[in-house]
């Protein structure tokens, strides 16, 4: 039986992070996690409010990867998921960071 959703599956594997961000929107600026990222795209943490809908051109700057653009695909309680531009300047930026700097959040349990 062949499921009847069209629902289109993530094409490159998310790995966890825990990155410290300014996400700029027009003349909005706020302080945000990265939470997760991949080589297309990333999700956000606000730790304020930023009025950014569907669609909307993004930047996202940190000591990671620098200063880099997107639009937003979506926006859900104080989260915001960021598909980054496809540009020569974005996989250089994405390669040098999963080359140099990239690491694996893991949760530690200890008792």
């Amino acid at each position: 039986m062949q499921p009847m959703l069209k629902i289109d599956g993530r094409k490159t594997p998310r790995s966890r992070v825990r990155i410290d961000s300014t996400v700029r929107h027009l003349n909005q600026e706020v302080d945000a996690r990265v939470l997760d990222i991949s080589r297309a795209g990333l999700s956000l943490e606000f730790y304020g409010r930023l009025h950014a809908a569907h669609g909307s051109t993004v930047q996202i700057n940190n000591d990671r990867f620098g200063l880099i653009e997107g639009t937003v695909r979506w926006c859900r309680n104080g989260r915001l998921g960021v598909q980054l531009r496809e540009n020569s300047n974005t996989l250089a930026k994405m390669s040098a960071y999963f080359r140099n700097f990239h690491r694996e959040v893991r949760p530690v349990l200890s008792r």
